[in-house]
């Protein structure tokens, strides 16, 4: 199945500014976060919305992608896929052609690997450090990554003499036609072991799990991935190893919302306290602090707590913290309570009819100019 367009994933034009592709992100991971979208399609959507903003959120990989779009431009024939080693096998055998070819004995990095890690909302904000486990294949110690038993070396392949590559040359009524092919006797390696090391059997490299340290810094968000360089798989041929990305996850809070830099919650208030006016305790993500309720407040009215947010990434200083108050009728009140309401109702309705008895009479005058 061909991929869908990355802009078309997030919901923008090719357009959008990169304060737009990260907003649009946000809101999709949000919304089809596993742990929060319990969907049977919501996983693999996180996946796909992840994969458009990985893309579209590098400035060099958007550039590529708006090019090529999903065609890789490395690829041969513009990424023709499969026809790519055909068309080179048919160059070969009408040609003769053997240049560009890797060197079977040249160092080679190791795989990349992915780890994903769940936090939970508050270590997000203020950062952590832990360790974890990744299983892993290493260089074998034994051997130092040569496949030979100790003391012994690999031979060179006899069949192909190190190219790791066999010729068959076949005379035809176009000429004489060269196919070459992954050599039989080495399996492209350009060499063959004798005598086999016992710890990782030929191989070069052993399974074995390693505990690395991880430093989460302060302020990172749902979906961001982190890079450690020299964490992933072993090199072969002496070849650098791959690195580690650790894809972060965070939990969602019972009581604070996200966005961005900021942090949202709403706080009930009583109708008393909306009225006359009050001072509250709001919790915020180190602790909670005095919130000055004005008299006659509405529900729905917002209050900012300056600084009470979340670090900022990449920059200086901290978000803000945004309090929604919610005005909360009473289900249960005693007769006391009742009599009092209606007397309250009583004196609301009198200064209502007051006031426009007072517009009316003003209405009067300016008409009839009296």
């Amino acid at each position: 199945m061909s991929k869908r367009d990355y802009y078309e994933v997030l919901g923008l034009d090719r357009n959008a500014s990169p304060e737009e592709i990260k907003k649009a992100y946000r809101k999709l991971a949000r919304q089809y976060h596993p742990d929060v979208n319990k969907a049977a399609d919501a996983e693999e959507k996180f996946k796909e919305v992840k994969e458009a903003y990985d893309v579209l959120s590098d400035s060099q990989k958007k550039a590529t992608y708006d090019q090529y779009g999903h065609v890789d431009p490395n690829q041969g024939m513009g990424g023709m896929g499969g026809f790519e080693g055909g068309f080179g096998d048919i160059f070969d055998m009408f040609f003769g052609g053997g240049g560009g070819r890797r060197n079977p004995n040249a160092p080679q990095k190791g795989a990349d690997l992915q780890y994903t890690m769940q936090i939970e909302f508050k270590e997000a904000v203020f950062g952590k450090e832990m360790d974890i486990q990744i299983p892993r294949t290493e260089t074998c110690d034994r051997c130092s990554g040569t496949g030979a038993k100790p003391g012994t070396k690999p031979d060179t392949c006899s069949v192909c003499g190190g190219s790791g590559q066999q010729e068959v040359v076949q005379n035809t009524v176009f000429g004489r036609i060269v196919n070459r092919r992954v050599c039989s006797a080495c399996n492209g390696q350009g060499t063959t072991i004798k005598d086999k090391c016992g710890q990782c059997h030929g191989s070069g490299k052993v399974k074995k799990t390693r505990t690395i340290h991880i430093k989460i810094p302060a302020g990172v968000d749902d979906g961001a991935q982190m890079r450690v360089s020299g964490e992933g798989e072993a090199g072969s041929k002496g070849g650098p190893p791959g690195d580690l990305y650790v894809v972060i996850r965070v939990k969602s809070h019972d009581f604070f919302e996200r966005e961005g830099d900021d942090i949202y919650c709403e706080v009930p208030l009583t109708f008393a306290q909306a009225a006359l006016g009050d001072e509250i305790e709001v919790p915020t993500l180190d602790g909670r602090v005095k919130l000055k309720i004005p008299p006659g407040t509405q529900t729905d009215t917002h209050f900012r707590l300056k600084g009470k947010g979340v670090p900022r990434l990449r920059g200086y200083g901290i978000g803000d913290q945004h309090v929604k108050v919610v005005v909360v009728t009473p289900t249960k009140i005693s007769d006391r309570q009742r009599d009092l309401l209606r007397e309250f109702a009583e004196l609301s309705g009198e200064e209502t009819h007051d006031k426009q008895q007072t517009f009316f009479e003003r209405m009067k005058k300016a008409f009839l100019g009296e």
